[in-house]
């Protein structure tokens, strides 16, 4: 411990340090790692932070690291201690007030897993830190003795905002042919860790990619394969199915958590993210999944389809691993309900879902004395008709009227996987669902007409699963109209500003609600003002031009949500990413690959790295758009033109950037920032109306 002291305010060089673990990022080895005879007993995957929530009463930092070994038992075989050292993350005449304080962390043995002969066992260390008043603090801490470079993270002071990273889609889909990535975002964000020090990661869904199944799973495998519907339909799950599910999906997360390794359908799909998995070592996670980290689509399929034995079992093995693996908890039996079923963290949904029996785990948690983050769980729930009960939506606003009375929210930050302000595909919904597709459809299956039209599961068109997840989907719209208008309503009684966060398309984009009359009015004033930051993928491939150009001509006929409410997208994508800073004429969708950070902008203030990048001057109008070497692009006032509407620098207001990878084939991975301004709502106590909106709620 002397020695991490002694170099304590050493520069963490991740450009140096990790460059060389982006090489051979798009190749993985063989066998996997979990079937290689070479991986060692002992520690095989971890450690992993994750984030739970801060008491600004006694100013205490929650969370935990977790562990997992492989024919390993600290009862039996010996210890594995995680110490820690906790002091100032920078030299300054107020660290010198912030002494050095160092513990142990005990382990908590919370899940013993079995594959093949193996034995895993899940050992999770709590933590429970001191904010210190007017410093940010680093935590170092080392695994058996270890002091790993990347073993750090940073608690900002209690009466700091945390700075946030979003992300979504963090893997491949099955036939993507991988060879053209050599770059790994993971080293970008990394990179940008370094300088401005994030407090938390928000995984937006599909933190692993879990559709490889159907291939490596073998009873799986055989009901994908089957011809005979009747069959499929009947396919019975007994103990040695339940078993080989839970193989798959221990295996896949091992693999991928530990190693970063990752195999899809082709000779040519392969991945391996070493810097993924740096991150968690370095980041405190916040994770809600979404479909693939179950399997494509799951709960946007027929009731009549989702509740067949096979597939229902999927989506509770799915969730059980989701649990272990992402919130550190066991869902299982009764053996961990203190952290599963009684932290604060949790808003549990009003009763278990449909196919895979357990209640919705949304969570609430302060990301800082005025900033907090609700992520609803989107997933558990879902079913085609709807994504959660009225009753929970209730149980999640009567949780959000409890934390504004005890201390206020100025910004509430909502993660929603799939977005909510985003172009209506309504025709194409129509078309893949009506009785002209049909005979298509039935070409497809027998394969003399575009094999990949239509999916192996029940025999609906691919793409209709995704269409049918869209809040805009027509079984949604109801739905999604009452939550928009409930988060609207919530914000303007309390002057919160209101932010959502999304991923899933695989894409670039902010979707925005605004009154229709902001245009030359301040945006401070406006409680209808709702920016949705759309961040996707981070690891998988983006669609093609021909998307981004219909969703661009969708957004060019403006949208009513309500007589005073109207929806569009924000142009920020005016330029090109790469260096050549070409125009661009689809400014509203990006697609490359891309993660997404917001920051406090008074920490950016206070960071000389983003107050050089920014040029922040408080009271002037920013327009969003990509960040040149000159900083934000400002105006005089409140000029707009067009949907481009400047919004105001103000210390109490946040920063959303989208970092869009420039070049696929730069192992440097370098990303161009695209930022826009997001001011505190200043007024309060209004009451909005909603004439005009369509599809109500019955």
């Amino acid at each position: 411990m002397d020695n991490v002291k002694r170099t304590w305010f050493d520069e963490w060089d991740t450009n140096k340090l990790y460059q060389e673990m982006v090489e051979n990022c798009n190749d993985c080895v063989n066998p996997s790692p979990v079937l290689s005879k070479n991986l060692q007993d002992g520690i095989v995957c971890g450690p992993i932070l994750k984030f739970l929530d801060v008491d600004y009463g006694t100013n205490q930092f929650r969370g935990s690291i977790m562990i997992i070994t492989k024919n390993h038992s600290i009862a039996e075989d010996g210890n594995i201690t995680i110490e820690f050292i906790q002091g100032p993350s920078k030299q300054s005449a107020t660290a010198q007030d912030a002494s050095f304080t160092n513990g142990t962390l005990e382990s908590h043995l919370f899940h013993t897993d079995r594959l093949l002969t193996d034995v895993y066992r899940f050992y999770r260390y709590d933590l429970s830190l001191k904010m210190h008043p007017e410093c940010e603090t680093m935590v170092r801490y080392s695994v058996n003795n270890e002091f790993k470079d990347y073993y750090r993270f940073y608690i900002p002071s209690s009466e700091t905002n945390f700075n946030s990273i979003a992300y979504s889609c963090n893997g491949f889909s099955l036939s993507v042919d991988t060879r053209v990535f050599e770059g790994s975002l993971w080293f970008n964000v990394l990179n940008e860790h370094s300088k401005i020090h994030y407090n938390v990661m928000l995984g937006g869904g599909d933190q692993i990619y879990s559709d490889q199944i159907k291939l490596y799973c073998p009873p799986v495998k055989e009901w994908v394969e089957s011809k005979d519907p009747i069959k499929k339909y009947n396919f019975k799950v007994d103990e040695n199915v339940m078993t080989q599910l839970r193989e798959f999906y221990l295996s896949e997360y091992i693999n991928w958590y530990g190693f970063g390794h990752w195999k899809g359908s082709t000779a040519n799909s392969k991945t391996t993210q070493k810097l993924f998995y740096v991150a968690m070592a370095c980041i405190p996670s916040i994770n809600m999944w979404d479909d693939h980290d179950i399997i494509d689509g799951f709960g946007s399929y027929s009731d009549t389809f989702m509740k067949t034995d096979i597939f229902s079992s999927i989506g509770k093995v799915a969730y059980e691993y989701y649990m272990l693996f992402q919130q550190q908890v066991n869902s299982l039996g009764d053996v961990d309900n203190e952290r599963y079923l009684e932290d604060r963290s949790w808003i549990l949904g009003a009763t278990p879902g449909k196919f895979i029996t357990e209640k919705a785990h949304s969570i609430f948690t302060r990301l800082g004395p005025d900033v907090s983050l609700l992520s609803v769980d989107c997933r558990t729930e879902r079913r085609l008709s709807t994504i959660l009960t009225t009753e929970s939506y209730d149980l999640i606003f009567k949780r959000l009227e409890e934390e504004v009375q005890r201390k206020k929210i100025s910004h509430l930050l909502i993660m929603l996987g799939i977005p909510i302000a985003y172009p209506r595909l309504v025709w194409l919904e129509w078309l893949f669902s009506s009785t002209l597709f049909k005979p298509l459809k039935w070409l497809s299956k027998k394969g003399y007409f575009m094999p990949g039209l239509v999916n192996e599961f029940n025999g609906d068109v691919e793409l209709l699963d995704d269409m049918n997840d869209h809040w805009c989907a027509k079984h949604h719209k109801a739905e999604r109209n009452m939550l928009v208008s409930r988060l609207q309503d919530f914000g303007a009684k309390h002057g919160t500003r209101i932010t959502i966060l999304s991923g899933d398309v695989h894409l670039a984009s902010i979707g925005r609600f605004r009154r229709s009359d902001s245009v030359d009015k301040n945006s401070k004033e406006d409680p209808r003002m709702i920016a949705n930051i759309i961040s996707s993928a981070i690891t998988n491939t983006p669609p093609p031009d021909g998307m981004i150009k219909l969703l661009q001509k969708k957004n060019n006929k403006r949208h009513k949500f309500d007589y005073k409410t109207i929806e569009d997208a924000v142009p920020i994508f005016g330029h090109e990413s790469d260096d050549a800073n070409a125009k661009r004429t689809h400014d509203c969708f990006y697609n490359n690959r891309n993660w997404s950070d917001i920051i406090p902008t008074k920490n950016a203030l206070g960071n000389p790295y983003l107050n050089n990048k920014f040029h922040l001057q408080l009271g002037k109008y920013a327009v969003p758009g990509k960040i040149t070497t000159s900083g934000f692009q400002y105006r005089d006032g409140l000029a707009s033109r067009g949907n481009s509407i400047p919004y105001e620098i103000t210390e109490r207001g946040l920063i959303g950037t989208i970092h869009v990878e420039k070049d696929t084939a730069n192992k440097n991975s370098d990303t161009s920032c695209y930022s826009m301004p997001i001011p505190e709502l200043t007024v309060s106590g209004a009451k909005l109306s909603h004439s005009g909106m369509k599809h109500m709620p019955l």
